[in-house]
């Protein structure tokens, strides 16, 4: 139940979310309960309903979020102090599972303009990548990236570097910066790139590829893999030291299960086998230009809507982001779902406490169990380094009102939506059916977005309720905020507001429409994510272990 003042999120819960800032004394009223409040309540955060002893559950979401350390007065603001992670605990057997699949939004879209690759697959943007197999070979990478991208027109002047420059020259002219506040809303160059049909040079350095165990070595091949078949990928070049455990002839070989008639150009260079770096170097500049021409030759072409892979996404949450972007995002995607898409859910240690539910969603038993049994394996590592779930909260997630893991999780889960769960497989595998997947990755936002780039998205949506800079190199990434206030002032980062689901202005509906309609108008090419614009183009491979 919602007023402007507060919400109850399902009928079971005796914690609700305070939608503004609450007076001490003040009371709510909810049916035939009225609490006075014992503590001012900042927006986000959570009251308790009624009175809870010691050891009891705290309910929001239908779902146990945690257990009461201490008596807890109805009305009291709920804390770290006063409340422990808890979670429902796993029923062997659930109510059959029903899915009513939404009608379609009036003059909802049906297709939107991909890149059809030979293979078959679709994309949703035009790449050209570079790919070190180690991270001795950052550095020509980077080298790499310095030169061939302004030479293509793919970079403009830095805006930093033009701030910096006026104020070099303030203290040529007259000794000191006596101006540092310099406008530059003038000041946004374009880039006009010799191969306008290729959207960019992508370069995923990274820590990776020797110094690990084998299993390390093999996951980082197959991601690699992944990307270089990945159908926002144009083609491939590929530079390693010579030496390192993530050998060439790995890759080469992933490369011909996923792409039996090699129909993507990719190109191997091995920096011992040449004599100088600089001969190397160059033999990869003039091989690129003559691919890029190549990949300038693609046309976008009408699709329909059921070729998008979609990954959801959530960092930097907050207190509103399980009631609002959360939910507007499953609104969305079971759309999406509807008409054949496919949506991958990741982050498994932020779906701690809903197995329940997941599990019941299955359409295959055995998904269910696998889907246990990677969460199971995951906890037992990171528990035999002396951690566990409940540490996944950071304290920026705390502060704004996410005060366990479980709280944490329930709100999470809300960006798969309500359709069937039709495959879970672990990182770093790739979608093989329409509809609802579930990826075993962290909650770590590069990381995952990294895998579920990997696993075949060719677009991510990714919720933030504090803000978070976070991009891929090859997979658009729109940004959606909890709560307007993030939104007014982050505005540069930010694609879609969702605050207005908080403040009653717009309905679940009308925003899950204007979502599906945003991806459609990124994925044809038309709208430019924020992310992309910023150049934000994070890659961190998963390095299995105690990452939350």
């Amino acid at each position: 139940m919602k007023n402007k003042n507060f919400l109850q999120i399902d009928s079971h819960d005796n914690l609700i979310v305070a939608l503004q800032t609450l007076d001490r004394g003040s009371v709510v009223k909810l049916e035939t309960k009225v609490v006075e409040l014992q503590h001012d309540i900042p927006a986000k955060h959570k009251i308790a309903l009624e009175n809870l002893e010691t050891g009891d559950a705290a309910v929001m979401y239908g779902v146990i979020v945690g257990r009461a350390n201490q008596s807890i007065r109805a009305g009291e603001l709920i804390t770290t102090a006063n409340l422990d992670h808890a979670t429902t605990e796993f029923k062997e057997s659930h109510e059959p599972f029903q899915w009513h699949a939404p009608q379609p939004y009036q003059n909802s879209p049906v297709e939107f303009m991909g890149i059809r690759r030979p293979d078959g697959k679709v994309g949703t943007a035009n790449y050209w990548i570079f790919v070190p197999l180690v991270f001795c070979s950052n550095q020509e990478l980077n080298e790499l990236k310095k030169v061939l991208p302004p030479a293509l027109g793919y970079t403009t002047t830095s805006r930093y570097v033009h701030y910096a420059e006026q104020l070099v020259e303030q203290i040529k002219t007259k000794g000191a910066p006596v101006d540092p506040v310099i406008s530059l809303d003038s000041f946004d160059p374009q880039p006009q790139p010799l191969f306008p049909k290729v959207d960019g040079l992508r370069f995923l350095t990274h820590h990776m590829g020797c110094g690990s165990t084998p299993d390390e070595a093999d996951e980082l091949v197959e991601l690699l893999a992944n990307y270089i078949t990945h159908p926002n990928t144009a083609g491939a070049t590929v530079v390693s030291l010579g030496c390192q455990k993530a050998e060439v002839r790995a890759v080469q070989a992933a490369l011909k299960k996923k792409d039996p008639g090699a129909v993507k150009p990719v190109f191997y260079y091995d920096r011992q086998s040449w004599n100088e770096p600089v001969d190397m170097l160059e033999a990869i500049i003039r091989q690129t230009l003559v691919s890029l021409q190549q990949a300038n030759d693609i046309s976008r072409q009408p699709v329909p809507i059921s070729e998008l892979v979609v990954g959801v996404e959530c960092g930097g949450s907050d207190g509103f982001s399980g009631i609002s972007a959360n939910p507007v995002i499953g609104r969305a995607m079971d759309h999406l779902v509807a008409k054949g898409g496919s949506v991958i859910l990741a982050e498994f240690p932020e779906l701690c406490g809903v197995e329940n539910e997941l599990v019941s969603r299955c359409v295959e038993p055995e998904s269910g169990v696998r889907f246990l049994e990677l969460m199971r394996s995951y906890r037992r590592r990171v528990q035999a380094v002396g951690f566990d779930f409940d540490q996944n909260p950071s304290p920026g997630n705390i502060r704004d009102g996410l005060i366990t893991d479980a709280m944490k999780s329930a709100g999470a889960a809300k960006k798969g939506g309500t359709s069937p769960v039709v495959d879970v497989f672990d990182y770093p595998g790739q979608v093989r059916r329409r509809g609802l997947n579930l990826l075993c990755t962290p909650g770590g936002d590069v990381e995952s977005t990294t895998a579920l780039a990997g696993a075949g998205a060719n677009l991510i949506i990714f919720s933030t309720g504090l803000g978070t800079p976070t991009g891929n190199p090859i997979v658009p990434v729109l940004k959606l905020s909890s709560n307007s206030d993030m939104a007014r002032r982050l505005e540069y980062m930010i694609d879609l507001d969702t605050g207005p689901l908080i403040n009653g202005t717009q309905t679940l509906d009308e925003l899950g429409a204007q979502l599906e309609k945003l991806c459609v108008e990124t994925a044809s090419g038309r709208y430019r994510a924020k992310a992309v614009r910023l150049n934000q183009e994070d890659f961190i491979p998963w390095k299995r272990g105690m990452s939350l």
